[in-house]
Formats: C-alpha cells, sequence, structure tokens
C-alpha cells in the first residue's frame, strides 16, 4: 500500500531570509546598475539622480591657487643659489671650565665677492670662534664676521670667494598687509637645508621684545613658516626680491605663525658702506643714558616725562657737548622721530653720516627746547 506524506510546511524563518534576499538585490540593483545602465536611457531618471548645475557658478568665484604656487616656485627658483647655510661654533663659560656649543643658521649674499648677510645671534653675536659658510654647489667656505650690530641682529660675514650669486633688493618700505612671502632656509639643521615655506605679509611694525633691554622695532610679521634655523634666511617678495632678514619666531602654544623679519631698507647703507670700507661706523653722539622709566625706577622718582632718554653723562668735545646738552636733560626727539629708549636712539643713528646735521628736541628743567647737532665724529 503507497502512502503520500503531507507537504512540509516552511517555517517564518525562511521567508525572512527571501526577503532579505530579495532586498539585498533590489539596492544593488537602484544604487549601482539604475543610475549607470537604466536611468535616462530605459526609464526616466528620478528626480534624486538629477543634479543642478546653475550657469553662474565660477562666474561668482574665480580662485585659481596654480597662480599662487607658480609665484612661489618662480620666487625660490630665482633666489635658491642665493642662499647658504651658515654653521658656527661657540665657547660657553660654565662654572670652572668652557664647552664648545654648535650652531645652525641661514645667510643670503648680497655681494658677489663673499659678503654674506645674516643675524646677529646667529654668528654669536660676534664672538663665534668658527664659522663655516654652505653654498647650494656644496663647497664650503671659512667665514668672518665684518660687522654686527646686536640691537638690529643683523651680521655681516665675509669669505674668500667671487662671482657668487647674489640676491636682489626689493623695498621694504612699500610693502603691504596681505602681499606675498616666501621664507627661505635651515629650519632644523643643514638636514633641512633650503627649506621653502610661504605665506603673507600679516603685518607691518611690529616690536619684540627679546631681552630686558633690548626691543627690536619696525619688522615685518609674516605668517610664513619661520623656524630657529630659519635665522638670517631671506624673506621674498613675489618677484624674489629679498624684503627682511628672517629674526625670530615668537614660541607660544597658544601662538602660531607668527614670525617676523627685519626689514632690508634698514640694512641697505650698511651693506654699500661695509663693501666699500670693511667695516661700518656708526655716528658718535657722545652721551650715556637711561630710558625715563628705568631712570625712575631706580632712582625711586617720578619726572614729569613719560617717554624719551635721559642724559646721565656727556663725553668731553664730542658733538652732544658740542651742542650745549647738558646731563639731566631729557632726548625727546631727533628730526621729528620721538625717542623711547637707547636702543631705539642707536637705530636712529645709523641712518646719519659724518657731518650730517639733525635737530633735536630737549627738555631741560620741564620746558622743551630744540638744539641742532653736526655730527663729526664716528665710532
Amino acid at each position: 500500500m503507497y502512502y503520500e506524506k503531507p507537504p512540509k510546511k516552511r517555517g517564518v524563518f525562511s521567508y525572512f531570509i527571501v526577503a532579505l534576499i530579495a532586498a539585498v538585490i533590489g539596492g544593488i540593483v537602484s544604487v549601482y546598475i539604475a543610475p549607470t545602465y537604466l536611468y535616462g536611457k530605459v526609464i526616466p531618471t528620478p528626480e534624486m539622480y538629477k543634479v543642478e548645475t546653475p550657469s553662474n557658478i565660477g562666474e561668482q568665484i574665480n580662485i585659481t591657487p596654480s597662480e599662487n604656487i607658480s609665484s612661489v616656485e618662480a620666487v625660490a627658483k630665482k633666489a635658491m643659489s642665493s642662499v647658504v647655510g651658515i654653521t658656527t661654533v661657540q665657547v660657553q663659560r660654565e662654572l670652572f671650565w668652557e664647552r664648545e656649543v654648535e650652531g645652525v643658521g641661514s645667510g643670503v649674499i648680497v655681494n658677489s665677492n663673499g659678503y654674506i648677510l645674516t643675524n646677529a645671534h646667529v654668528v654669536g653675536n660676534g664672538r663665534a670662534k668658527r664659522i663655516n659658510v654652505l653654498f647650494e654647489n656644496g663647497d664650503t667656505f671659512p667665514g668672518n664676521v665684518l660687522w654686527y650690530d646686536t640691537t638690529l641682529d643683523l651680521a655681516v660675514v665675509k669669505v674668500e670667494a667671487s662671482g657668487l650669486p647674489t640676491a636682489d633688493f626689493g623695498d621694504s618700505d612699500s610693502l603691504e598687509v596681505g602681499q606675498l612671502a616666501v621664507a627661505i632656509g635651515n629650519p632644523l639643521g643643514l638636514d633641512f637645508q633650503r627649506t621653502v615655506t610661504s605665506g603673507i605679509i600679516s603685518g607691518l611694525n611690529r616690536s619684540i621684545r627679546v631681552d630686558q633691554y633690548n626691543v627690536i622695532e619696525d619688522l615685518i610679521q609674516t605668517d610664513a613658516s619661520i623656524n630657529p634655523g630659519n635665522s638670517g634666511g631671506p624673506l621674498l617678495n613675489s618677484k624674489g626680491e629679498v624684503i627682511g632678514i628672517n629674526t625670530v619666531k615668537i614660541k607660544s602654544s597658544a601662538a602660531e605663525g607668527l614670525g617676523f623679519a627685519i626689514p632690508i631698507n634698514v640694512v641697505k647703507p650698511i651693506i654699500e658702506e661695509v663693501v666699500k670700507q670693511g667695516d661700518f661706523k656708526i655716528v658718535y653722539l657722545g652721551i650715556t643714558g637711561i630710558e625715563i622709566e628705568r631712570y625712575e625706577r631706580q632712582m625711586g622718582v617720578e619726572l614729569s616725562v613719560d617717554k624719551g632718554v635721559i642724559i646721565l653723562e656727556i663725553v668731553p668735545n664730542t658733538p652732544a657737548d658740542k651742542a650745549g646738552l647738558m646731563p639731566l636733560d631729557v632726548l625727546s626727539k631727533i628730526d621729528n622721530q620721538e625717542i623711547e629708549s637707547i636702543s631705539q636712539l642707536g637705530k636712529i643713528l645709523y641712518k646719519y653720516k659724518k657731518g650730517d646735521k639733525a635737530n633735536l628736541v630737549i627738555i631741560r628743567n620741564g620746558k622743551e627746547m630744540e638744539v641742532e647737532i653736526t655730527f663729526t665724529d664716528v665710532k
């Protein structure tokens, strides 16, 4: 006798599996296959796949990053060969012994006969025991400091070489905030020599206090990355011209992109004189002075004058003596330039040459008066 079993009922789980497989297949078709092979060809394109392309896009905004990139590249190619690496050995005195300390910085060739501009602190403020200058072609020459000034943080180093590629100078007085700025130097030592960074001129006429008594003034501020080894290297404009010498960067976890450079116009007359004479002599005023604020603090007094340099001593037979200046006179201005510190006074005197005259504004016994002085001496 033949017995036929009744059909086995399907469970709920099997229906769930079938539905899941169908959903996966449908998703693949709608997401990958339909937009490419079906929509717009076999069936109409749904609204969700249509893309609006307004005709005025690109008329409103026209940004071409390639222009900035090509400008930086052109600046780098023009100026790269004039940038040098500078290594130094300085002697530091400890309690009972001395030790040699190595340093690395940058510089820029300003005359084809071996004259190189850098920072004073790169060459140990003139006290470096040994200086070596590394050129782009791999040559290395020993260098000697011809001139330096710690208040300007600038120095001129000489190597015995000729026919060197020199940098072109720009006009730092004509700079505008927002202009392109390119820095070249050795940010982390010679392993990263001639690194190029770019940014903009972020500010002008900035002042930075580097120690208790020295303020570097009239600096160019830039967001081009500047690190310790960049010191002494050039800051360049879009024409590849040197507009400044990189000097300091603010070290703070709360401040990024704050680098500073010394305007090149400050040092142009100095370079010219050093190349001609082998040194630069500043005109000599013939006074010993101190800032008003420091004088008030040290003497425990309060003067009626807020700014200026109070004269403590007059050197006999100097321009100050011949002009009739006296101790306790307050030097307020030179040719309408306000005087606030000894370091600022020294920087202003760089603009004058032997034989030049200047009008001084002094305050004597509370009264303002003008005095003419002739710079007859240099030092």
